[in-house]
């Protein structure tokens, strides 16, 4: 038992919630069928990455001091051109789309930053609120895990008992120009990305045929996320019996918006071939109460902050007509989302 904290504001909130506690691990995801309090799963759930639970010995909303986050957090720069490490992964992916293996699989890359001397934990945090009201921020520290930041705008699980909602949510595009004046709702959507979002709805709207009474799904609508847009479908549902939360959870991810399909086939293909580990990129984190509010969100556009070293998650879903190019810049605007924290 080993004490760790979590500092998480909800999406829009005019708060933030502070916790600590000691961590227990869990080694699947049943357990979550009755477990309470911040929740840090990894992409690959292993002995040396497990479920962390902080138990919420401490809990505190706080109230946003006007002066925190305010300084640096200048615009980020973006490379053009993939690195081979990339080139190679893209290559070996690509080829399994264009055998028929896959329909869809998803390659994530890893980029370091360094962190500056005089930029603390707290101010990232604080400036990812301010930055990215529209998404869910965690910071979250614990001895199994180490210490990750997220601002993301995708929900695993969301909702009170047994009335919950997830979401869709798959196919990017980045704003410019005029376009960072509004929410998104002028761009036109390319038929890959309306591809790659039906195959993340239709996936969520299967798994949830076996576990809610009845479900509704409405969209998909575009959203914006930071300087990125989205298309995102909303599914509300209810659950027979929340005491069976993690079962859900472990059938929802990862969903084919961090992995692919046939999920089981492309979840090994990404573990054994993707050039840098996830660890807990595109795991999930968040508040868990299955008799009360959880919140659980996919852990995107997060980076793990090592000492003075960033590690800078990203990644993209590729299709048969992918393009390398166009999906490495898909990823450097994604990275942009911590990039821009990092000013001194």
């Amino acid at each position: 038992m080993s004490p760790a904290y979590a500092l998480y504001r909800l999406p829009f909130a005019d708060h933030y919630v502070h916790i600590e506690g000691v961590t227990r691990t869990l080694s699947n995801y049943v357990q979550l069928n009755d477990a309470v309090g911040f929740v840090v799963a990894p992409f690959e759930l292993t002995s040396s990455q497990p479920i962390v639970m902080i138990r919420p010995d401490v809990v505190e909303e706080c109230e946003f001091d006007a002066a925190n986050g305010t300084d640096g957090a200048n615009e980020a720069y973006r490379t053009d051109k993939p690195n081979e490490s990339y080139a190679i992964d893209f290559a070996n992916f690509h080829a399994q789309l264009s055998q028929g293996t896959f329909r869809k699989i998803v390659l994530a890359r890893c980029a370091d930053e360094s962190l500056p001397p005089t930029v603390t934990l707290e101010t990232l945090f604080f400036r990812a609120c301010r930055l990215y009201p529209r998404m869910f921020v965690a910071l979250v520290s614990t001895p199994q895990t180490g210490v990750w930041l997220t601002a993301t705008p995708e929900i695993l699980l969301d909702g009170k008992a047994c009335q919950m909602r997830t979401i869709a949510l798959a196919g990017t595009m980045r704003l410019e120009g005029e376009q960072l004046n509004g929410e998104g709702e002028h761009v036109s959507w390319s038929t890959k990305n309306i591809e790659e979002q039906r195959i993340v709805a239709t996936y969520i709207a299967e798994c949830l045929e076996h576990f809610a009474d009845s479900f509704n799904e409405e969209g998909p609508r575009t959203v914006r996320a930071a300087n990125l847009v989205h298309l995102r479908s909303d599914f509300t549902f209810t659950l027979p019996d929340s005491r069976h939360l993690g079962d859900l959870i472990g059938s929802l991810h990862p969903t084919p918006a961090v992995c692919g399909l046939p999920k089981r086939d492309a979840f090994r293909f990404i573990i054994r071939n993707e050039n840098h580990p996830r660890r807990y990129y595109s795991g999930f984190m968040g508040w868990l109460d299955p008799q009360g509010d959880t919140h659980l969100y996919v852990s995107l556009r997060c980076m793990n902050i090592d000492g003075a070293c960033c590690h800078l998650y990203a990644g993209g879903g590729l299709l048969r007509d992918s393009v390398m190019e166009q999906e490495w810049l898909e990823t450097e605007a994604k990275l942009e989302t911590m990039r821009r924290l990092l000013s001194s």
